[in-house]
């Protein structure tokens, strides 16, 4: 039994008593079957429909008390049987939103009680719905069944299944191949039992059908020739008889191996993109969205609504409708949708539709008081103001410096005062303060208040203000320097275009990368590295979307055009937003890929897929030895990571968008889970990494990092500002972080350290589809550290 799905437990809220019965399939099933909560047997609670967020027709809200049944733990429970005693229910933030638990357990043939039971006055979390989706044994196949290339069957050590193993002879080439059976088409987890004494790994090809799918899989070292492990894989079979090729790729051979497992496979095929959208029945909070259906092979199971990358809703797979309510009045919406099925497969996205709510006749709250500032600090000060006023009632104000949002004040009537923080030091700001009414409506601004902020602290130096070093560009993404630490190569991501840039701002165009198409969001030629043995090859590496999904390349840069394409890593899947796309060389000489979920954020937490992750590869497109999971993987757990830096430690700080709550600044450990999609910022589930900083979507949302003198510096778009985080000395603690340029610049892009200088370079993406500025807007700007 999997997903007790969609259970979304608020802050402070009623538990409930719920007992559920399902009849679960007996045998295996790509596709869950959901139950919905509000048709089970509910004991002191009630189905309600106040929260927004919800499948079917309802979610059930119990009671606080104990022994209410469906941190709220709660005791999940099978047919009488405990099978999960006082599991978890975390906070989700608030009541409109949703998140998973997952709990495998034994289940019968027909017909199966699931009861959830509170084991704390507070009783549980509002539940939502029930997936259940049953999963078969593996199948088995013995190694010495298999033919065998350059290999021997032996009994002469201990703990083997079946009636022996497979000894390989010390020869690159020696091969084990199975013949195994798949029911259905679809990619299968592949396990193989083995035994590898000493220490020198054993590396080996697993190909199916003829065809390589994991090159150079990492078999490393066990206890002794009498102790087993698995090291399993994740492979495309097609229904019916297959061969699985398992062929050693150095002189030492494979390693001694007992069996293969191959499990159930998946379904793997997406549906089709939906039709485009169109708005109707717009109000000045409200609009319906329409959309032609997807097809899908199983069928369509939901669909995720977008706006900018960020999902705003979802509707069921029947749906070609959906009302979105909470809108501001008078404001224009780029929505795009997405479907999905049951296997997590999501679509491409449709085309975004742009739709404007009409301002409306309710008039805005009055112009809040003059702001009155106290308690000024070198990182932030104290704003007090007269309250707004408004025929329905204030329910919020926004501290502005611009367009940026600074601060939020919410409540009924909220606050009129505020402290606001993460300001730079020894800088001065103008600041505004604007009120929202019940209707989503938003007062004028305030009239301003200036004032500086305190001296700064000598820890790491600070940025200076920034000059134009480059102007005239159209979205610069990516940025590396060659080496002689004179010019830098930077992409373009929706030119395709790779230009190099001088210190003193000559550019010029260096080639276009083949291959690369767009997604109109945020796909297109992303970022680029330069080879350490420079000297010996001369190759450049880009991450770029193509026509199948997200390619790693490599070319060569001559000195005067860019030449010999050649696909390092392809199968990282694409769509609308979420991609990741940055690139760096570590200490260690090997290649670092940052991948987004592709919005699919089930593909973050499957350790055998490329998206969502922190890959490590080498120079030849191979996983890099020592990685965690055999494979590509280096990390996993991420929604759309986009900067990539190594501190003067050699250890890798990443940042990273989250969906509507918090952004992160990230500590890269290898093999650690950083919480996507069940956690968004700090969590407390187990066995999840929790960022060094978070901020809240509005204030960051980042894209690229660099390090100068033991400092993050990270480039923020929907904040428009540049936050400077430094580190704790050689410690995994981070300082107070604090905001530059708010405001002043739009949309950051991208930052990175000038080669033997306290300098920074830093870009601009006005010009992208979120800005809205014309082709040639963008600028590159030079930043002194002082």
């Amino acid at each position: 039994m999997k997903h007790l799905h969609s259970i979304g437990a608020a802050m402070a809220a009623a538990a409930l008593l719920t007992a559920t019965t399902v009849g679960a399939a007996p045998t295996a099933s790509a596709a869950a079957t959901r139950y919905e909560a509000e048709s089970a047997t509910v004991t002191l609670g009630a189905v309600a429909s106040d929260h927004r967020g919800y499948s079917g027709t309802g979610f059930v809200n119990g009671d606080n008390v104990i022994g209410s049944s469906v941190d709220r733990p709660g005791d999940v429970a099978v047919n009488g049987t405990v099978v999960s005693a006082a599991r978890s229910f975390p906070s989700t933030g608030t009541w409109d939103d949703w998140a998973t638990a997952t709990v495998t357990a034994a289940v019968d043939a027909g017909a199966n009680r699931v009861r959830l039971t509170s084991t704390s006055a507070a009783g549980l979390p509002d539940l939502d719905s029930l997936d259940v989706e049953p999963t078969a044994p593996s199948a088995d196949y013995q190694a010495e069944d298999a033919a065998l290339t350059r290999a021997a069957v032996a009994t002469n050590h201990t703990g083997y299944t079946g009636t022996g193993f497979v000894d390989y002879t010390n020869a690159a080439g020696s091969a084990v191949e199975f013949t195994v059976s798949a029911t259905a088409a679809g990619t299968a987890p592949l396990a193989f039992r083995y035994a590898n004494a000493g220490t020198t790994d054993r590396p080996m090809d697993i190909a199916v059908n003829g065809t390589v799918v994991a090159a150079g899989v990492s078999f490393p070292s066990t206890a002794d020739w009498n102790t087993w492990a698995t090291r399993t894989v994740g492979a495309p079979l097609r229904a019916g008889s297959n061969t699985v090729r398992a062929t050693a790729v150095t002189a030492s051979g494979g390693p001694n191996l007992d069996r293969l497992q191959v499990g159930t496979a998946a379904d793997t095929t997406a549906p089709t993109r939906p039709g485009t959208p169109s708005c109707s029945g717009l109000t000045p909070n409200a609009l319906t969205l329409s959309w032609g259906a997807a097809t899908d092979d199983v069928g369509v199971s939901a669909y995720d609504l977008y706006e900018h990358g960020n999902k705003i809703a979802e509707a069921p797979g029947t749906a070609t409708g959906q009302r979105l309510t909470g809108l501001a009045p008078g404001t224009t919406y780029t929505l795009a949708v997405v479907a999905r099925d049951a296997s997590g497969n999501a679509s491409p996205a449709s085309v975004a539709t742009e739709c404007t709510t009409p301002a409306g006749s309710d008039p805005p709250p009055s112009r809040p008081g003059t702001p009155a500032v106290s308690a000024v600090t070198s990182t932030g000060a104290t704003l007090s103001w007269a309250a707004s006023t408004d025929d329905r009632g204030v329910v919020g104000y926004q501290v502005r410096s611009g367009a940026a949002v600074l601060a939020t004040v919410a409540g009924t009537p909220p606050a009129t005062t505020t402290a606001v923080t993460g300001l730079a030091c020894d800088a001065p700001f103008t600041l505004t303060v604007v009120a929202e009414d019940t209707a989503g409506g938003w007062s004028p601004p305030s009239a301003p208040v200036s004032f500086t902020t305190g001296a700064c602290r000598s820890d790491g130096g600070v940025p200076g203000s920034p000059s134009v070093l480059s102007s005239g560009w159209t979205v610069p993404w990516g940025i590396a320097w060659l080496p002689d630490g004179r010019s830098a190569l930077v992409t373009e991501r929706d030119s395709f275009k790779v230009f190099t840039l001088t210190t003193g701002g000559t550019r010029t165009l260096a080639g276009t990368v083949p291959d690369a198409v767009t997604t109109n969001g945020e796909g297109g030629l992303l970022g680029v590295a330069v080879d350490p043995n420079w000297s010996g090859n001369h190759y450049v590496y880009f991450m770029h979307t193509a026509a199948e999904g997200n390619r790693i390349v490599r070319m060569t840069w001559t000195g005067t055009s860019l030449g010999g394409y050649t696909v390092l890593l392809q199968g990282i899947g694409k769509n609308q937003y979420h991609n990741g796309g940055r690139l760096a060389f570590g200490p260690d000489g090997y290649l670092y890929a940052s991948t987004g979920d592709a919005e699919t954020p089930a593909d973050a937490q499957d350790k055998n897929s490329l998206n969502g992750k922190i890959l490590r590869l080498t120079t030849a497109g191979r996983p890099a030895p020592g990685n965690p999971f055999g494979n590509y993987v280096y990390s996993y757990g991420h929604r759309n990571p986009q900067g990539l830096a190594f501190d003067r430690n050699g250890r890798l700080w990443e940042a990273e968008f989250g969906n509507a709550k918090r952004d992160e600044l990230n500590l890269i450990k290898p093999g650690a889970n950083y919480g996507w999609p069940t956690c968004e910022g700090d969590c407390t589930v187990a066995g999840m990494t929790n960022p060094k900083a978070s901020w809240p979507v509005d204030q960051a949302s980042p894209s690229g990092i660099a390090i100068v003198r033991n400092v993050v510096y990270m480039a923020a778009l929907r904040g428009e500002r540049m936050w400077r985080i430094p580190i704790n000395g050689d410690s995994e603690s981070v300082s107070t972080p604090t905001s530059y340029y708010v405001g002043t610049y739009g949309r950051l892009r991208t930052v990175a350290k000038v080669p033997g200088a306290d300098q920074l370079w830093l870009t601009t993406t006005n010009a992208d589809n979120n800005g809205g500025a014309a082709d040639g807007a963008d600028k590159v700007f030079r930043i002194a550290i002082g």
